[in-house]
């Protein structure tokens, strides 16, 4: 399929992606937000970050095969990122996912989550932050559920690994892989093309 120019230039997307991480990380810094990193060794980092994001893209994508109110409620959105993904170049694409999974887990996990961690039970703070980054995702309110327990997953992971590094590698790979496989194999998820 040919690219169209897309709705949003390269730079406007490359640049917003990076000014979550900006928040984020000011976020971080001007509350004294401890971030934890030291969990794991880099090797572990991206063996798990892998792994943990391949089986997420493998659940959710079983989830959208499920006949009924789930699949139907979601063509629209898989039709939205579908396009989206064939208005950018791949470099773009390896670009958003990267900046995507630092940017937000910089926000959702270490910022959020952490400040909440401060605060309250860590619990409420995976919660919490889960459904703000489900609210982020917004495209239905399949979409938002499914951004939210994927919110949940990357939490929970966090706080066991104490890893920030891990759920960036796991947020970052599971977004290449929609990415690619959404626009290389739409039909997949009954995307219709043409």
């Amino acid at each position: 399929m040919a690219r169209k120019r897309p709705q949003i230039s390269s730079t406007a997307a490359l640049g917003f992606q990076a000014g979550i991480g900006v928040v984020g990380l000011l976020a971080i810094l001007l509350f004294g937000i401890p971030v934890q990193y030291d969990g794991l060794s880099f090797g572990s980092v991206v063996l798990w970050g892998v792994a943990g994001s391949a089986a997420t893209y493998v659940v959710i994508m079983m989830l959208t095969w499920l006949p009924g109110r789930l699949r139907d409620s979601l063509e629209s959105q898989l039709e939205q990122l579908h396009r989206f993904a064939c208005e950018y170049s791949w470099p773009v694409l390896v670009a958003l996912a990267v900046f995507a999974g630092v940017g937000e887990e910089l926000l959702f996990r270490g910022a959020i989550q952490g400040w909440l961690t401060q605060h309250t039970h860590d619990a409420v703070a995976i919660v919490a932050a889960s459904v703000l980054f489900g609210m982020v995702h917004y495209l239905s309110f399949t979409y938002f559920l499914l951004a939210t327990g994927l919110g949940l997953v990357l939490g929970v992971a966090y706080a066991l690994t104490d890893s920030l590094l891990l759920v960036m590698v796991w947020h970052g790979v599971y977004d290449m892989i929609a990415l690619y496989c959404l626009r290389r194999f739409p039909e997949w998820f009954g995307v219709r093309v043409g």
